[in-house]
């Protein structure tokens, strides 16, 4: 990937792909404010107090309004409307310009001026809107941070000191701020009672912040010429190598894992893992430092302020996305290159408009420019199907079963098929101004589900099917997990009744729950499998997962069927070291039997086992007799766990005794034996299949649809699950009067208290322990 700059003037303005070709005039007042308007209009105003909008379109710049001669900028930033994606073709109408005299001004899309407030006693060093558009803080020299309504009206004053505050930024869900102060970084929570966190950041000055709305990471420059990366706990994930000079600039991209670093005649490229991309270096002429950088709504360019007032717009070019026989590499800003290795052909398609989006996948490339949907098969790449009226698509992620999905700006979530027609448009359970706050790491498509993560609650999971005519298509089903989500991956293969969500939390521990057959909010559907997990990823055709650890990765074989019995997860898990990879890995792709992971930009393929991704073809095609031949070639206890955790899932008793057998398995085969000489077929034997499995809720739901009251109440005192054999048994009392259901509940409770050598304590049996007294005391 590659970085192109262009020098925009402020009069007769020219373009160029290459910065080394461009004669800029000079200007001698340093350029600090530079935000868009829009994702074609720039705004930007220096020590000249004039404001100018440079226009995309047009490549030409025009004065807007002339700032007071006592008004010396020193931020600006934009308000966009419903969000960070609001800002396509409408543009937005707020605009915020702080001052070296600690007054800020807003100013309306006329230029205007709203409110003119003076906020503190030093110059303004940071003034942003909150992420949503609630209200605005302003950070000073005097070492205060306030927080301001959206018409400017004072709500507190967070932060207080004599300290100066070189930069703040918000936190993605507008919940804490981050600032600097000399070589700290602090990171202050907005709710009551709550502690700052510092850290001693940089050997000096700390000069710029940026905030990851994708990844909820901090990235900081600073005067020892290094930028670095931290997480919301104030960890270090990544230090640069030192640069020449001091580092005075730092943005995330909004959209994309990338980091823009800007310092002394140079621009970096980098992931947000840390390692570069590419650098843009300005040698001549000199442009001096980069004291801003605002990247487009959209996020596929960058504005960038010098200290010799310069303009500069760049842009990422030759992104790539590989997929199996396919490769897609962006060649411009409106066009893509197409390649298949498999028969050496290469097409270079071009677009009307600017590509803002581009995905990969199952014979696909899927195109979203600024108002359109190019969606091309690869057997027919010269007929393009084309879909008008999707403006700024922020995600794109291609589905197997002809189904594509993206979300747009401020508007809803869209699944298409690849015939271009509208296949769902889900009600997202949020607010309208969520949408703009989800990204890739919050949704997951799968095969036959749309997992979202709720922005309000992000322990709250919402799940509509995309089968035709499902009710949960309108009405999904929400799966509560203890703890916040930070990563969601629905399955991508596999069969209607077996597909799976995993997810990993706050506390990095990764969890799988069905997507089928739940019901309510019930802890027993979500199955821990793994801890300290930083990413994830299910194969492109079956349901094999892997995930990424600090120093090393894990393959789970089996983790959907085998999530409820530890000892399947444990036979079919595999931990490798990555200690020869290096650092800061990402998961690049997971395509039939290769996993592609990314190191410092180099990608490196690892093979999972052939036997098993062969083995999960069979099983889902249902060849149970081909799936047994592959077990016994390939010898191995994953194998033989994997075919007998899928083998009782689908009550094929006589193969799984036998992969339990080979597995070594010995307590699960005699409780198989006993399974035998249960009625073929029948609700008991299905519910004791299921509890085999450790699906004690499945189990108990099989007898009481079967109206089996008396085994589902033996099933609860099995499991020692009081309260749910008393529930049951007082609720189906009428049902089965020849069956004293409660009387039986009452003695074996007396049992287990004899055994225990205690009296009674749980409330619910209280009353029945009273009535019994008072009935002997009667007699």
């Amino acid at each position: 990937m590659k970085l192109r700059t262009r020098f925009c003037k402020k009069s007769s303005i020219k373009a160029s792909e290459n910065a080394a070709e461009s004669t800029p005039q000079p200007n001698n007042y340093p350029l600090s404010c530079v935000d868009w308007s829009s994702n074609e209009e720039i705004y930007f105003v220096s020590d000249d107090h004039q404001i100018f909008k440079w226009s995309d379109v047009s490549r030409d710049s025009v004065e807007v309004a002339k700032l007071p001669d006592d008004f010396v900028p020193t931020d600006l930033h934009w308000l966009l409307l419903g969000g960070r994606s609001s800002g396509g073709g409408k543009g937005s109408d707020t605009l915020l310009i702080c001052s070296s005299d600690g007054r800020f001004i807003i100013l309306n899309k006329s230029a205007r001026v709203e409110r003119s407030i003076s906020a503190h006693g030093a110059a303004i060093s940071s003034g942003r809107w909150s992420p949503d558009g609630a209200g605005l803080l302003t950070a000073g020299e005097d070492g205060v941070i306030k927080i301001w309504s959206r018409s400017g009206m004072l709500r507190s004053t967070v932060v207080q000191n004599e300290e100066a505050i070189r930069c703040a930024r918000w936190a993605p869900n507008s919940t804490s701020i981050v600032f600097c102060q000399g070589g700290h970084i602090s990171i202050k929570p907005l709710a009551a009672n709550s502690k700052s966190i510092r850290w001693r950041a940089h050997d000096g000055l700390v000069l710029s912040l940026s905030w990851s709305a994708q990844s909820n990471i901090i990235a900081s420059g600073g005067e020892d010429f290094r930028f670095k990366i931290w997480d919301a706990q104030g960890a270090n994930l990544f230090t640069s190598a030192a640069e020449e000079y001091a580092i005075t600039s730092v943005a995330f991209n909004p959209e994309k894992d990338f980091l823009l670093v800007g310092t002394f005649n140079m621009l970096k490229l980098c992931h947000s893992t840390g390692w570069s991309y590419n650098s843009a270096r300005f040698t001549a002429p000199s442009v001096g430092s980069f004291f801003t950088l605002a990247w487009s709504a959209d996020g596929t360019q960058a504005a960038c302020g010098t200290s010799t007032g310069q303009l500069i717009v760049a842009h990422a070019v030759e992104q790539q996305l590989i997929s199996r026989n396919l490769k897609a590499t962006s060649t411009s800003r409106k066009s893509i290159a197409l390649r298949d290795i498999a028969n050496g052909s290469r097409d270079v398609l071009d677009f009307p408009q600017r590509v803002i989006n581009f995905g990969l996948g199952y014979g696909h490339l899927v195109v979203a420019t600024t108002h359109q949907v190019h969606i091309y098969n690869e057997k027919y790449i010269n007929t393009p199907i084309i879909i008008d009226g999707r403006n700024d698509t922020r995600v794109i992620e291609v589905g197997k079963k002809s189904i594509l999905f993206m979300i747009l700006d401020a508007s809803s979530i869209w699944v298409y098929t690849y015939t271009g027609r509208l296949h769902l448009n889900p009600r997202y359970p949020g607010s309208q101004a969520q949408l703009p706050l989800l990204t890739w790491r919050s949704l997951s498509l799968g095969l036959d589900v749309l997992a979202i993560r709720d922005n309000s609650d992000t322990s709250l999971l919402h799940l509509f099917d995309l089968m035709p005519g499902a009710s949960r298509q309108y009405d999904p089903h929400s799966l509560k997990a203890k703890q916040q989500l930070a990563e969601i991956a629905a399955c991508r293969a596999g069969t209607q009744d077996d597909q799976f969500v995993a997810f990993i939390d706050a506390n990095r521990e990764l969890y799988i729950s069905e997507t089928r057959n739940l019901s309510g909010e019930r802890q027993d559907e979500i199955h821990k499998i793994g801890t300290q997990l930083t990413a994830i990823k299910w194969a492109s055709e079956t349901n094999i997962l892997v995930g990424l650890h600090d120093s090393c990765y894990s393959i789970w074989y089996c983790p959907g069927e085998g999530a409820s019995d530890p000892t399947i997860i444990a036979l079919t898990t595999i931990t490798l070291d990555t200690a020869e990879f290096g650092k800061h890995i990402t998961i690049d792709g997971f395509e039939d039997a290769v996993v592609t992971f990314r190191c410092a930009g180099a990608l490196l393929p690892v093979n999972v086992s052939i036997y098993c991704e062969v083995l999960h073809r069979t099983l889902i095609e249902g060849q149970w007799q081909q799936a047994l031949k592959i077990c016994r070639m390939g010898q191995h206890s994953s194998l033989w766990a994997t075919l007998a955790a899928v083998a009782t899932r689908k009550h094929q008793l006589q193969l799984s005794e036998e992969a339990y057998s080979a597995a070594l398995q010995i307590d699960k085969v005699s409780y198989l034996q006993h399974l035998k000489t249960l009625t073929p077929s029948s609700a008991e034997q299905m519910a004791e299949n299921s509890l085999m499995l450790g699906r004690m809720l499945e189990a108990e739901t099989i007898l009481l649809h079967n109206r089996k009251y008396q085994q589902a109440v033996g099933l609860a005192l099995r499991m020692h699950n009081w309260r749910r054999a008393l529930e049951i048994a007082q609720k189906h009392q009428a049902e089965e009067p020849g069956l004293d259901m409660l009387q039986k509940v009452l003695e074996e409770r007396r049992k287990y208290l004899k055994a225990l050598q205690r009296e009674e304590w749980e409330p619910l049996y209280l009353p029945h322990v009273l009535v019994e007294k008072e009935g002997s005391s009667s007699e």
